[in-house]
Order: structure tokens, then C-alpha cells, then sequence
């Protein structure tokens, strides 16, 4: 018999339908029925008076018409809110803001699964898990870990040992022992407590890799967490049920506490929760939808599941991998800049780099070469300026692997901070099962992730203060031979004067947000914890730079394939105008003023999807290994165009 989980008025009912070929209305009738008998004053509803309302799915929020079948618009289980005539409809099922890419749009069940064993997991599998495209499961070696480790625990609690966060208070209260019959009570209550975070709530996919690496963390075998509650935060994982999390109350240590403990609260049964069938409800019927218990806390468990820096490390995986993937497409797009202003290569000869071998520089340059060199792809453009009088570039132009090369030697020095992090034992007290016994220690400080992530801001900021002064010189004609503001008809049309405007707004607006936030500190706690790292603004600022980079570099590639236009019928290189046939497969030329934004958000989708990394990459490869033999991919090199081999075994995808 298929049921329905039916809000009416902030309270949850479960319906069941006998005859799958009611209607909608009927189903409603029964849900206010239920609703009006637990109320004692019928919840101010006259069951005598013809009561009006509206359902409508709480995931999506689409309205259902009322003479429409169950069977014809409903799923087992799903989650369905009665609005009555003259009530407001609820607030709760809020809009997610936009995260990676799919869950909040259509979601598929992935088939295939990762094999977590707490010390493989890298932060490219993590975006991965993030987007939905994998479920999770353990190695028979962490689960023999974890039943070691709980082995241990269990035996403390039996012998009544006092050990802090299992027989006793937490922080300031370490020194309380508590009774054995109150242990769970003390897990909850701590679950209950710290969940005081606000603000929005993180999307699915950030919520998603928030739970795959906490389980990643527990599967090391040294929290002592049960394998039974492991099993259950997997399940909850692999069903997309995903606790409310607010992005903003960590200060980075004891841990990301705040966030974490409302991740524990759902799995937990309480609070909200999101899944792809029911959008936002109460956890313990989003659970129960989906053939779940929730998590009966045993001795440490709360404490276990709420102490760790994988907020920060989430998040920082999830930057550290966009930088990568915007800072090797910038290199693109100033490359077509710089043949659009007619520059010249000179400044990317390779002896001039190895004068100066930092790997970043050196790597850069060689991309320039790749897509420039009019000797190895022949570009009219550069043909027609070949014997100007002009000596140099501008330093936006000439100092390009400069500049952009020590962002890809920052982005590779944080990846590596992030990739240890994630694999990485952060909670307190430390179970060691070989040894038998408890260790408290600070493994929780998100200094680490914190110091790396405001240095990611500060070096991919470069990268779009670099574009915003070449869009300047696109659109100025003093500068560019080009038509002001790349339009004709100036005036009458004012082209790109005011995306020029945006992308300065966003590089201000990044020069504030690149102040280190983990140079502050704020003793909590009673003292106890007297010093900590602020790494979850450093995580969420990181991340809302690199947006702004990926923004103000979309205008620049829109300029500069707008100024293309005024260079026809000359040709740029190859792999430069295949760059150009794709921008014009989502944006058409200039020709006279339109709405701007959907173009701007358009080829920033190109950058978020790699599309234009994509289409040059090839291009690059080719010459890479006609000039440079020795780079061949089965040579390591100190800077590859892919991400560095994990020096740990990879994991087992199957």
C-alpha cells in the first residue's frame, strides 16, 4: 500500500492510500482528517465547513491539481504540504542555492561505487562524490579498523573508566564524570547543543562531500566509532539523504563543530534533511522514506561524528579544484587577448623561462607557445603586425607566466595540504586499538587547511586582476586599434563599458575578501579553546574569490571573441579559433546593445564545465611532445597538466 508524507500546518503526518486511484483531493481530505483528530480544538478547523486547499510537492514545490490521480503524479513515499484556504504557504522548503553542478537540478542513482578506507581518498574524487556520480562503501580492511577500535571503547565504558568525551563533559567540562546510564543522553545532548550554526544551509553537493568525508575520516579506524553507525551514515550517503547544514558558526577548532553536529543531528532523526524525493522535511520522515533508521548514539559516537576540520577541507577541496581548472583555462583566454591586441610571443621563448625555472612560470609559457606559435599553427593575425615597430607588451600580456605561473605553483602546494587533510585523522581523543588506550591531542585545529586556503585566495585573485586590465585595454581604442567599447556604432551602443564595470566590481570586491581570515582568533570555550584557525570563512571566501575569478575571466573571453570580430577575415591559430567556434555556440557577435547577463553566465558555465580547457587541451598535448620529448606523459615532470599521481594507492572504483 503506497504512503504519503503530508506537512499541514509544520506538522508531518504519514497518509496511506488504499486505492492508488484516489485523487488528490481525497488524499488531502485524509491528511486534514488525521490532522483535525490530533488537535483538540480541531486545530481551528469546523470539519463541517467545506474546507479549500492546495497541495503541493515539497520537493520543486509544484501544485497539484486536486481531481489528478495518486498514481498518475505521486511516487511511494513522496513528500506532499497541504496549504488551507487563507494560510501562507510554508517557508521551509527553501531554495538550494546553486552548488556544483546536478543535484539540485535532475539526479540520477549512480551505479558505481568508491571504496573508502580513510587513506585514498583524493579532493577530484571527492568533487566527484559531491556531484552525486558515485555511492560509497567500505574496504574489508577499515571495517576490520573500526571493529578494532570499538572493541577497545566498549571495554572503557565497561570497566568504568573515566576518558574525556567518553565518561566525562566535553571543553570546559572534562573534568565531569558522567553516569553510565547517561552516556547516550550525553552524546545527544552534545549533537543537540552544538548545532547552533545559521545562515543558508549548504547545498546538496557540499552537503554531500561534507558526509563522504566524515565517513572517509571514521573509516580510519581511530575514532571509535561503531561499524553499525558507519554502515548507517553510509546508507543515509548512498540514499542522497543529506541533514541541514548552515554555512556559517565554525571557528575551526575544536574542529568544524557547528556544521558537523547539525550533519550528525539529522542522521540522527531530527532537524531537516534533504533528499532528491523530498527537498526539505523533517529528517525522520525523509529517513523513513527511505527505508532508514536513525542513529542510536552509542559511548563517543556524538563526539565522534562532530570533531574533525572537514568542513573546511570540503569546502577547500572543492576551491582547491575549481582554482585548477580556472587557472589553466585563464592561460587560454589571455592567449586569444593577446592575439586580439596584436601582441607579441617573443616573451614566452623558452630559454627566457629557463633562466627563471619555476615549474608554474616555465609550464604557462609553454601553453602560450602551444597555442601562438604561428610557425607551428599559422594565424593570419599575427602576420599582418609581423614587422610593426612595436618592441614589448604590456606587462598584463608579457608577464603572463609570471603571474599566472605562481598561481598554479600555489594551487599545487595547496592541493597537496588538501589532499593530506582529507586523509587525515581529526577528531579528539584518538582511539589507538594497538595500544590499547585513549589519546587526547589537537589534530582538530584547521590551521593547516586554514593557511593554505587564504593563500589559494590570494594567488587566484592575480588572475583576474591580470584579465580586468586586459579587458581595460580591449575596450579602450587608445589601447586596443579596437572600436571603444568593442561596438559600432558607439553611443547609440555602449557594448562592453559596463562588463569592464563588473569585472572591476569583482576584483574589489576579491581584494577585501583575500584578507587572511586565519589570522585572527577568538578564545572560546571558557578558555579551553584559546586559539583557533577561522578556516571555515577561509574555506567559504576561497570559494566565492574563485567564482569572481571564473566571472571577471568569462568577460574576458567574451571581449576578446568580440574583438576577433573586428579583425575578420583574418584568422587567429587553430586551437585559438576553435576556442572562438565554441563561445559562439552559446553567444552570438555584438552587433548591437542586448541584455549582457545571460552572456556572461553562459560562458561562465564554458569555464565551470572546463569546455574551453577541453577544446585547447589537445593542441597543447601536440606540441608538448614535438617540442619537449622529455615531458612525454610516461616522464614525471614537476608540472603536469593533469593533477600529480596521489603518492598513496589510488582507490578501487568499481
Amino acid at each position: 500500500m503506497p504512503r504519503f508524507t503530508v506537512n499541514v500546518r509544520g506538522e508531518w503526518l504519514t497518509v496511506p492510500c488504499k486505492k492508488p486511484s484516489c485523487t488528490i483531493q481525497l488524499l488531502g481530505l485524509e491528511a486534514l482528517k488525521r490532522y483535525v483528530k490530533n488537535k483538540p480544538d480541531n486545530g481551528g478547523i469546523d470539519p463541517f465547513d467545506d474546507i479549500h486547499f492546495v497541495a503541493r510537492r515539497c520537493q520543486g514545490q509544484g501544485v497539484l491539481d486536486a481531481d489528478d490521480t495518486v498514481e498518475d503524479v505521486l511516487e511511494d513515499n513522496d513528500f506532499i504540504e497541504l496549504v488551507i484556504e487563507g494560510d501562507t504557504m510554508s517557508t521551509d522548503y527553501m531554495q538550494v542555492p546553486c552548488g556544483i553542478s546536478q543535484l539540485t537540478s535532475v539526479y540520477r542513482e549512480p551505479e558505481n561505487y568508491i571504496s573508502l578506507d580513510g587513506n585514498n581518498l583524493s579532493s577530484t574524487d571527492l568533487v566527484n562524490l559531491g556531484k552525486g556520480l558515485y555511492k560509497i562503501k567500505l574496504t574489508p580492511e577499515a571495517e576490520n579498523k573500526v571493529l578494532q577500535s570499538r572493541e577497545l571503547l566498549d571495554t572503557i565504558v565497561n570497566e568504568n573508566k573515566v576518558v574525556y568525551g567518553i565518561t566525562t563533559g566535553f571543553g570546559k567540562f572534562a573534568r565531569t564524570v558522567i553516569p553510565v546510564s547517561k552516556l547516550k543522553e550525553l552524546q545527544e545532548n552534545l549533537v543537540r547543543s552544538h548545532a547552533a550554526g545559521v545562515g543558508s544551509p549548504l547545498s546538496p553537493e557540499r552537503i554531500r562531500m561534507l558526509l563522504a568525508l566524515r565517513i572517509n575520516v571514521l573509516a580510519k579506524g581511530y575514532s571509535g566509532i561503531s561499524l553499525e553507525t558507519l554502515h548507517s551514515m553510509i546508507q543515509a550517503f548512498n540514499a542522497s539523504c543529506l541533514s541541514f547544514v548552515p554555512e556559517k558558526g565554525t571557528v575551526g577548532a575544536s574542529g568544524d563543530l557547528a556544521p558537523l553536529s547539525h550533519l550528525a543531528l539529522g542522521l540522527i532523526g531530527e532537524g531537516k534533511m534533504w533528499s532528491p524525493k523530498s527537498g526539505w522535511a523533517d529528517a525522520k520522515y525523509v529517513l523513513q522514506a527511505h527505508g532508514l533508521k536513525p542513529i542510536s548514539l552509542k559511548p563517543k559516537e556524538g563526539l565522534a561524528l562532530i570533531n574533525g576540520t572537514q568542513m573546511i577541507t570540503s569546502l577547500g577541496a572543492e576551491a582547491v579544484e575549481r582554482a585548477e581548472a580556472i587557472a589553466r583555462q585563464a592561460d587560454v583566454v589571455a592567449a586569444l587577448t593577446l592575439e586580439v591586441l596584436k601582441g607579441t610571443t617573443k616573451a614566452f621563448d623558452s630559454d627566457i623561462h629557463e633562466l627563471r625555472p619555476h615549474p608554474g612560470q616555465k609550464e604557462v609559457a609553454l601553453r602560450f607557445r602551444s597555442l601562438l606559435d604561428s610557425d607551428h599553427h599559422a594565424s593570419e593575425i599575427a602576420e599582418s603586425h609581423r614587422f610593426c615597430d612595436r618592441v614589448q607588451d604590456a606587462y598584463t600580456m608579457r608577464c603572463c607566466p609570471q603571474v599566472h605561473g605562481v598561481v598554479n605553483d600555489t594551487i599545487a602546494f595547496v592541493k597537496n595540504i588538501i589532499n593530506t587533510e582529507i586523509n587525515s585523522a581529526t577528531d579528539n581523543p584518538m582511539v589507538f586499538s594497538e595500544r590499547g588506550e585513549t589519546i587526547s591531542g589537537g589534530n582538530f585545529h584547521g590551521e593547516y587547511p586554514a593557511k593554505a586556503l587564504d593563500y589559494l585566495s590570494i594567488a587566484v585573485h592575480e588572475l583576474a586582476a591580470i584579465s580586468e586590465r586586459r579587458i581595460e585595454r580591449l575596450c579602450n581604442p587608445s589601447l586596443s586599434e579596437l572600436p571603444a567599447f568593442l561596438v559600432s556604432e558607439g553611443g547609440l551602443n555602449s557594448g562592453f563599458m559596463i562588463a569592464h564595470c563588473t569585472a572591476a566590481a569583482l576584483v574589489s570586491e576579491n581584494k577585501v575578501l583575500c584578507h587572511p581570515s586565519s589570522v585572527d582568533s577568538l578564545s572560546t570555550s571558557a578558555a579551553t579553546e584559546d586559539h583557533v584557525s577561522m578556516g571555515g570563512w577561509a574555506a567559504r571566501k576561497a570559494l566565492r574569490v574563485i567564482e569572481h575569478v571564473e566571472q571577471v575571466l568569462a568577460i574576458e573571453l567574451l571581449a576578446a571573441c568580440q574583438g576577433i570580430e573586428f579583425l575578420r577575415p583574418l584568422r587567429t591559430t587553430t586551437p585559438l579559433e576553435r576556442v572562438y567556434d565554441l563561445v559562439r555556440t552559446v553567444v552570438k557577435p555584438w552587433i548591437k546593445d542586448r541584455f549582457m547577463a545571460p552572456d556572461i553566465e553562459a560562458v561562465h558555465r564554458l569555464l565551470i564545465d572546463q569546455k574551453v580547457w577541453d577544446v585547447a587541451k589537445p593542441y597543447i598535448e601536440k606540441y608538448r611532445i614535438e617540442h619537449i620529448p622529455e615531458s612525454r606523459p610516461s616522464s614525471p615532470t614537476a608540472f603536469s597538466l593533469e593533477s600529480p599521481p596521489s603518492p598513496r594507492k589510488r582507490m578501487r572504483l568499481e
